[in-house]
Protein backbone atom coordinates (compact mmCIF):
# COMPACT_ATOMS: atom_id res chain seq x y z
CA UNK A 1 0.00 0.00 0.00
CA UNK A 2 2.85 2.41 0.86
CA UNK A 3 4.38 2.04 -2.66
CA UNK A 4 1.11 1.89 -4.56
CA UNK A 5 -0.06 5.35 -3.51
CA UNK A 6 2.95 7.30 -4.90
CA UNK A 7 2.74 5.30 -8.12
CA UNK A 8 -0.91 6.16 -8.61
CA UNK A 9 -0.23 9.81 -7.88
CA UNK A 10 2.57 9.77 -10.47
CA UNK A 11 0.22 8.52 -13.20
CA UNK A 12 -2.43 10.99 -12.12
CA UNK A 13 -0.03 13.89 -12.47
CA UNK A 14 1.39 12.63 -15.77
CA UNK A 15 -1.65 13.42 -17.91
CA UNK A 16 -1.69 17.23 -17.47
CA UNK A 17 1.90 17.31 -18.68
CA UNK A 18 1.19 15.25 -21.77
CA UNK A 19 1.76 18.24 -24.05
CA UNK A 20 5.38 18.48 -22.94
CA UNK A 21 6.30 14.83 -23.30
CA UNK A 22 4.41 14.39 -26.59
CA UNK A 23 6.32 17.33 -28.04
CA UNK A 24 9.62 15.77 -27.02
CA UNK A 25 8.59 12.33 -28.27
CA UNK A 26 7.37 13.75 -31.57
CA UNK A 27 10.56 15.75 -32.10
CA UNK A 28 12.89 12.89 -31.27
CA UNK A 29 11.19 10.02 -33.08
CA UNK A 30 8.88 11.41 -35.75
CA UNK A 31 10.60 14.47 -37.17
CA UNK A 32 14.24 14.44 -36.05
CA UNK A 33 16.47 17.26 -37.25
CA UNK A 34 18.51 16.24 -40.25
CA UNK A 35 22.27 16.68 -39.86
CA UNK A 36 23.72 19.53 -41.88
CA UNK A 37 26.66 18.70 -44.11
CA UNK A 38 29.15 21.34 -42.97
CA UNK A 39 32.42 19.66 -44.00
CA UNK A 40 32.00 19.78 -47.77
CA UNK A 41 35.05 21.23 -49.48
CA UNK A 42 32.87 24.00 -50.96
CA UNK A 43 32.00 25.28 -47.48
CA UNK A 44 35.49 24.77 -46.06
CA UNK A 45 36.95 26.90 -48.84
CA UNK A 46 34.26 29.60 -48.85
CA UNK A 47 34.38 29.89 -45.06
CA UNK A 48 38.16 30.38 -45.17
CA UNK A 49 39.78 33.78 -44.58
CA UNK A 50 41.91 33.14 -47.68
CA UNK A 51 39.01 33.65 -50.08
CA UNK A 52 37.73 37.02 -51.27
CA UNK A 53 35.17 38.63 -48.90
CA UNK A 54 32.35 38.58 -51.48
CA UNK A 55 32.77 34.81 -51.86
CA UNK A 56 33.16 34.27 -48.13
CA UNK A 57 29.69 35.73 -47.55
CA UNK A 58 28.03 32.96 -49.59
CA UNK A 59 27.90 30.23 -46.87
CA UNK A 60 26.43 32.70 -44.35
CA UNK A 61 23.72 33.65 -46.84
CA UNK A 62 23.04 29.99 -47.65
CA UNK A 63 22.67 29.09 -43.96
CA UNK A 64 19.78 31.58 -43.73
CA UNK A 65 18.06 30.18 -46.80
CA UNK A 66 15.12 27.90 -47.50
CA UNK A 67 17.55 25.63 -49.35
CA UNK A 68 19.61 25.15 -46.18
CA UNK A 69 16.53 24.27 -44.15
CA UNK A 70 15.73 21.58 -46.72
CA UNK A 71 19.27 20.18 -47.07
CA UNK A 72 19.89 21.61 -50.53
CA UNK A 73 23.63 22.21 -50.61
CA UNK A 74 26.21 23.65 -53.02
CA UNK A 75 26.58 20.65 -55.33
CA UNK A 76 22.82 20.27 -55.69
CA UNK A 77 22.80 23.48 -57.72
CA UNK A 78 26.38 23.94 -58.93
CA UNK A 79 27.43 20.32 -59.37
CA UNK A 80 31.07 19.34 -58.80
CA UNK A 81 32.54 16.96 -56.27
CA UNK A 82 31.88 18.21 -52.71
CA UNK A 83 34.29 15.67 -51.20
CA UNK A 84 37.40 16.26 -53.30
CA UNK A 85 38.97 19.72 -53.49
CA UNK A 86 40.87 18.81 -56.67
CA UNK A 87 37.65 17.85 -58.49
CA UNK A 88 35.22 20.24 -56.81
CA UNK A 89 35.21 22.81 -59.62
CA UNK A 90 36.04 20.64 -62.63
CA UNK A 91 33.56 20.66 -65.54
CA UNK A 92 34.21 16.92 -65.78
CA UNK A 93 32.64 16.64 -62.30
CA UNK A 94 29.58 18.51 -63.52
CA UNK A 95 30.59 21.83 -61.96
CA UNK A 96 28.68 24.92 -63.10
CA UNK A 97 29.73 28.33 -61.82
CA UNK A 98 27.61 31.47 -61.69
CA UNK A 99 25.05 31.26 -64.51
CA UNK A 100 24.42 34.19 -66.82
CA UNK A 101 21.07 35.94 -66.16
CA UNK A 102 19.50 34.34 -69.23
CA UNK A 103 20.54 30.88 -68.00
CA UNK A 104 19.18 31.25 -64.46
CA UNK A 105 15.68 29.83 -65.22
CA UNK A 106 17.11 26.55 -66.57
CA UNK A 107 19.66 26.50 -63.73
CA UNK A 108 16.86 26.60 -61.13
CA UNK A 109 14.48 24.64 -63.35
CA UNK A 110 16.52 21.48 -62.86
CA UNK A 111 14.45 21.06 -59.69
CA UNK A 112 11.59 23.52 -60.24
CA UNK A 113 10.46 22.29 -63.64
CA UNK A 114 6.80 23.33 -63.49
CA UNK A 115 7.67 26.79 -62.22
CA UNK A 116 10.29 27.23 -64.95
CA UNK A 117 7.79 26.34 -67.67
CA UNK A 118 5.23 28.83 -66.36
CA UNK A 119 7.90 31.49 -65.97
CA UNK A 120 9.23 31.07 -69.52
CA UNK A 121 5.70 31.51 -70.90
CA UNK A 122 5.13 34.65 -68.85
CA UNK A 123 5.87 38.27 -69.73
CA UNK A 124 8.87 38.11 -67.38
CA UNK A 125 10.32 35.03 -69.08
CA UNK A 126 9.69 36.24 -72.63
CA UNK A 127 11.40 39.56 -71.87
CA UNK A 128 14.44 37.80 -70.42
CA UNK A 129 14.76 35.37 -73.32
CA UNK A 130 14.34 38.12 -75.92
CA UNK A 131 16.67 40.73 -74.43
CA UNK A 132 18.80 38.96 -71.81
CA UNK A 133 17.40 41.40 -69.28
CA UNK A 134 14.46 41.24 -66.95
CA UNK A 135 13.49 39.56 -63.68
CA UNK A 136 14.63 35.99 -63.24
CA UNK A 137 14.46 33.58 -60.28
CA UNK A 138 17.10 35.27 -58.14
CA UNK A 139 15.53 38.71 -58.66
CA UNK A 140 12.68 37.72 -56.36
CA UNK A 141 14.02 34.74 -54.38
CA UNK A 142 17.68 35.70 -53.93
CA UNK A 143 20.76 33.86 -55.15
CA UNK A 144 22.11 32.05 -52.07
CA UNK A 145 19.81 33.40 -49.34
CA UNK A 146 16.92 31.67 -51.11
CA UNK A 147 13.55 32.81 -49.77
CA UNK A 148 10.60 30.47 -49.50
CA UNK A 149 7.89 31.07 -52.08
CA UNK A 150 5.14 33.08 -50.45
CA UNK A 151 2.76 35.85 -51.30
CA UNK A 152 4.87 38.47 -49.48
CA UNK A 153 7.40 38.31 -52.33
CA UNK A 154 4.82 40.23 -54.35
CA UNK A 155 5.40 43.68 -52.89
CA UNK A 156 5.69 47.25 -54.08
CA UNK A 157 9.38 47.64 -53.27
CA UNK A 158 10.42 44.61 -55.32
CA UNK A 159 7.95 44.86 -58.22
CA UNK A 160 8.33 48.61 -58.76
CA UNK A 161 12.04 48.24 -59.52
CA UNK A 162 10.95 47.21 -63.04
CA UNK A 163 7.41 48.58 -63.50
CA UNK A 164 4.48 50.06 -61.60
CA UNK A 165 2.98 47.99 -58.81
CA UNK A 166 -0.65 48.13 -60.01
CA UNK A 167 -0.75 44.88 -62.01
CA UNK A 168 1.19 43.02 -59.34
CA UNK A 169 -1.21 44.34 -56.68
CA UNK A 170 -4.17 42.90 -58.59
CA UNK A 171 -2.36 39.56 -58.82
CA UNK A 172 -1.65 39.56 -55.08
CA UNK A 173 -5.27 40.38 -54.24
CA UNK A 174 -6.52 37.45 -56.32
CA UNK A 175 -4.09 35.10 -54.56
CA UNK A 176 -4.60 36.35 -51.01
CA UNK A 177 -7.72 34.44 -49.93
CA UNK A 178 -6.44 31.07 -51.15
CA UNK A 179 -3.06 31.71 -49.52
CA UNK A 180 -4.81 32.40 -46.21
CA UNK A 181 -6.65 29.06 -46.47
CA UNK A 182 -3.35 27.28 -47.18
CA UNK A 183 -1.70 28.92 -44.16
CA UNK A 184 -4.64 28.03 -41.89
CA UNK A 185 -4.51 24.40 -42.97
CA UNK A 186 -0.75 24.30 -42.46
CA UNK A 187 -1.15 25.70 -38.92
CA UNK A 188 -3.87 23.13 -38.18
CA UNK A 189 -1.68 20.26 -39.38
CA UNK A 190 1.17 21.44 -37.17
CA UNK A 191 -1.17 21.40 -34.15
CA UNK A 192 -2.30 17.87 -35.00
CA UNK A 193 1.29 16.66 -35.44
CA UNK A 194 2.17 18.06 -32.03
CA UNK A 195 -0.69 15.96 -30.62
CA UNK A 196 0.64 12.85 -32.40
CA UNK A 197 -2.33 12.70 -34.76
CA UNK A 198 -1.53 11.06 -38.11
CA UNK A 199 -1.64 13.72 -40.84
CA UNK A 200 0.44 12.09 -43.58
CA UNK A 201 -2.19 12.06 -46.32
CA UNK A 202 -3.38 15.60 -45.62
CA UNK A 203 0.19 16.91 -45.51
CA UNK A 204 1.00 15.34 -48.88
CA UNK A 205 -2.18 16.72 -50.43
CA UNK A 206 -1.56 20.19 -49.03
CA UNK A 207 2.07 20.20 -50.18
CA UNK A 208 1.04 19.15 -53.69
CA UNK A 209 -1.81 21.66 -53.86
CA UNK A 210 0.33 24.47 -52.50
CA UNK A 211 3.16 23.72 -54.93
CA UNK A 212 0.84 23.59 -57.94
CA UNK A 213 -0.98 26.74 -56.88
CA UNK A 214 2.21 28.68 -56.42
CA UNK A 215 3.44 27.78 -59.88
CA UNK A 216 0.61 30.05 -61.04
CA UNK A 217 2.43 33.00 -59.46
CA UNK A 218 5.05 32.73 -62.17
CA UNK A 219 2.63 33.03 -65.09
CA UNK A 220 1.95 36.65 -64.08
CA UNK A 221 -1.49 36.03 -65.60
CA UNK A 222 -4.30 37.43 -63.46
CA UNK A 223 -7.05 35.86 -65.59
CA UNK A 224 -5.51 32.38 -65.37
CA UNK A 225 -5.09 32.70 -61.60
CA UNK A 226 -8.75 33.69 -61.17
CA UNK A 227 -9.92 30.85 -63.43
CA UNK A 228 -7.89 28.25 -61.50
CA UNK A 229 -8.59 29.53 -57.98
CA UNK A 230 -11.97 27.79 -57.58
CA UNK A 231 -10.45 24.44 -58.54
CA UNK A 232 -7.75 24.83 -55.90
CA UNK A 233 -10.27 25.97 -53.28
CA UNK A 234 -12.21 22.74 -53.81
CA UNK A 235 -9.03 20.73 -53.23
CA UNK A 236 -8.32 22.70 -50.05
CA UNK A 237 -11.89 22.08 -48.84
CA UNK A 238 -11.33 18.32 -49.18
CA UNK A 239 -8.13 18.61 -47.12
CA UNK A 240 -10.04 20.64 -44.52
CA UNK A 241 -12.41 17.70 -44.00
CA UNK A 242 -9.46 15.51 -43.05
CA UNK A 243 -8.08 18.18 -40.73
CA UNK A 244 -11.45 18.51 -38.96
CA UNK A 245 -11.52 14.74 -38.39
CA UNK A 246 -8.03 15.00 -36.93
CA UNK A 247 -9.15 17.65 -34.46
CA UNK A 248 -12.10 15.48 -33.44
CA UNK A 249 -9.67 12.67 -32.64
CA UNK A 250 -7.37 15.08 -30.80
CA UNK A 251 -10.25 16.32 -28.62
CA UNK A 252 -11.27 12.73 -27.89
CA UNK A 253 -7.72 11.87 -26.79
CA UNK A 254 -7.51 14.97 -24.62
CA UNK A 255 -10.85 14.24 -22.96
CA UNK A 256 -9.85 10.61 -22.45
CA UNK A 257 -6.56 11.74 -20.88
CA UNK A 258 -8.49 13.97 -18.45
CA UNK A 259 -10.84 11.07 -17.66
CA UNK A 260 -7.87 8.76 -16.92
CA UNK A 261 -6.27 11.45 -14.78
CA UNK A 262 -9.42 11.92 -12.73
CA UNK A 263 -9.87 8.16 -12.47
CA UNK A 264 -6.35 7.66 -11.10
CA UNK A 265 -6.70 10.67 -8.84
CA UNK A 266 -9.98 9.38 -7.45
CA UNK A 267 -8.47 5.91 -6.95
CA UNK A 268 -5.42 7.40 -5.27
CA UNK A 269 -7.56 9.46 -2.88
CA UNK A 270 -9.74 6.46 -2.11
CA UNK A 271 -6.73 4.31 -1.28
CA UNK A 272 -5.26 7.14 0.76
CA UNK A 273 -8.36 7.46 2.94
CA UNK A 274 -8.68 3.66 3.27
CA UNK A 275 -5.06 3.45 4.43
CA UNK A 276 -5.72 6.19 7.01
CA UNK A 277 -8.71 4.27 8.37
CA UNK A 278 -6.74 1.05 8.67
CA UNK A 279 -4.01 2.67 10.78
Amino acid sequence: MRYLLPLLLFFALLSPAQGAWTDVFHKEFFHPEKPRVEKEVCLVCHDSDLIKPQYRAIPAEWRKSWHYRNDVSCQNCHGGDPNDAAKAMLPASGFVGTPKPKDVPKFCGKCHLGIMQNYLESGHGKALMATGKGPNCVTCHGAHDIKKANIDLINEKLCSTCHTYERAKVMKASLMLTEEKINQLDAGLKTLRAGLISTGDEEKDLFRTQAEYRTLFHTVDVTLVKDKTEEFNQRLAAIQVGVQKGFQELRFRQNFAVFIMLLFLGLALTLFFLSRKSE
